[in-house]
């Protein structure tokens, strides 16, 4: 009997159950369930809706079970830095709060007037950014939020989902590692830091690598979904782009002169290192270094990625206009605006309309403001093909060889025009690797947790 490896990707927009199998070193998937995710502002907050969230994985795994797939073990992998928090009975409390929620503003200020922040780059190798988990909590004890006084366990939302699918509580390594509150070289929680910051060090549980067994789903849910043999969950790379770059299809000897590339909602452009590269130069260039399989590093910095054309379509969706893409990028092709914007800026993280703070942005710099849907559309993506120059220019001073060539992977794989123009901007080869690299890296982890697979470098891919 062929086995059925689940992944279940949580992305910041829409998520999707995957099942995937492995036969003759290729791994196959099969879409089986995609659904929305959204963010909801509450009184003072926006949050994520976690019950909904894992309501759509239940009809995901019932779907599955339905078209008569015999599932072996489940992985969950979501977007990073973002969590929710368990009392001392397992109870649920509250909604996790969106990163995109404006509480952490002039949090790192704060901080920072506490601890040393070229020392804390020394422990953590975390590039600051105010999203973070660090600061994160800190706002959340500044407000006296409740659920942070009242909580036994801090999970991530991969460590939320699988909780609740089978009652073990702890931390996977490569979604804490976005937190900037783990030790960089020891692979654990930065207890020092957590304790100097005054947060409850009691959150802070057992760190497990990607390929450790979570437990098997509760009898309950199993009902639920029509299963009628036990299903493990595997602690996969659960950070999405984790996941990813394990499927990246680089060979182990050419990892540190390829970089990838993982381009989504964020782009998160680096390479793969054995060690973390704690310097002050990768500090002040606004590197990370971000956990990966077995233990590795994905040196890399985080960059806004088809977030701002993302939200110029659904934008343009409700008023309606034409938002395909096959529509967007021949225009885009055509338009000759030679305007840019800096991508990574505030005034981009969640405006009230994309359309208006690009042309706000234009105007402030005395640059042609876009005019039409090709205008705004070429605008974004040659501004980010230039952000990408800047990480590669800079990424080529860490290292001890320039990086000779760039791997797309994930949905923006498929955006030539914008490979095409990081291609140009950046002067070195662009290639393409898996569009579904997330799923396929976490399958790719629960074949080798259970032992099908000896290791990612005996594999192919189909998307």
């Amino acid at each position: 009997m062929t086995h059925t490896y689940i992944a279940v990707d949580f992305g910041a927009g829409s998520g999707r159950v995957m099942a995937g199998s492995c036969y003759k070193g290729t791994i196959k998937l099969e879409e089986i369930h995609r659904f929305s995710n959204r963010q909801i502002r509450v009184g003072k907050h926006v949050y994520w809706d976690f019950p909904a969230l894992f309501q759509d994985m239940k009809d995901g795994l019932r779907k599955a079970v339905a078209k008569g797939y015999s599932i072996k073990s489940i992985g969950i992998d979501t977007w990073g830095v973002d969590f929710g928090f368990i009392d001392k009975k397992g109870n649920l409390l509250g909604n996790p709060i969106c990163y995109r929620d404006s509480y952490t503003d002039g949090m790192t200020d704060e901080v920072f007037s506490q601890i040393d922040i070229s020392k804390h780059y020394t422990e953590s190798g975390t590039q600051v950014m105010g999203i973070n988990t660090l600061f994160q909590l800190c706002s959340m004890k500044k407000e006296e939020y409740s659920p942070l006084a009242m909580a036994d366990k801090l999970l991530f939302m991969p460590d939320l989902f699988s909780y609740f699918l089978t009652g073990t509580a702890n931390n996977e390594y490569c979604i804490a590692s976005t937190s900037e509150l783990l030790d960089a070289r020891k692979r654990d929680w930065n207890r020092e830091l957590i304790r100097t910051l005054g947060l409850p060090e009691h959150l802070f549980g057992e760190i497990v690598m990607p390929g450790t067994s979570r437990g098997f789903v509760k009898p309950e849910i199993l009902e639920e979904i029509g299963a009628t043999e036990p299903i493990e969950v595997i602690a996969v790379a659960s950070h999405d782009t984790a996941s990813a770059v394990f499927a990246t299809p680089l060979l182990a000897k050419e990892r540190g002169r390829q970089a990838f590339l993982s381009s989504g909602t964020w782009s998160l452009l680096g390479v793969e290192a054995e060690q973390p590269i704690l310097t002050e130069q990768a500090r002040l260039a606004q590197f990370t270094n971000e956990g990966g399989v077995g233990g590795k590093i994905r040196f890399l910095q985080n960059i806004t990625g088809l977030w701002i054309l993302q939200r110029l379509m659904a934008e343009w969706k409700e008023q309606g206009a034409n938002v395909e893409y096959d529509y967007l990028l021949p225009e885009a092709e055509k338009s000759a605006i030679d305007s840019y914007i800096n991508v990574d800026d505030e005034a981009f993280q969640n405006p009230v309309s994309m359309v208006k703070a690009i042309a706000e942005s234009c105007r402030k710099q005395g640059v042609t403001v876009p005019v039409s849907q090709g205008d705004y559309v070429r605008c974004a993506l040659q501004s980010l093909a230039r952000r990408y120059k800047e990480a590669i220019n800079l990424l080529n001073t860490l290292l001890p060889q320039p990086v000779e060539q760039i791997v797309v992977i994930g949905g923006g794989g498929r955006n030539k025009l914008l490979n095409r123009l990081t291609a140009e901007a950046t002067g070195i080869p662009v290639g393409t690797g898996p569009v579904e690299a997330t799923a396929l890296g976490n399958v790719l982890v629960q074949a080798i947790a259970q032992g099908e697979v000896a290791s990612r470098d005996e594999m192919t891919f189909c998307n």
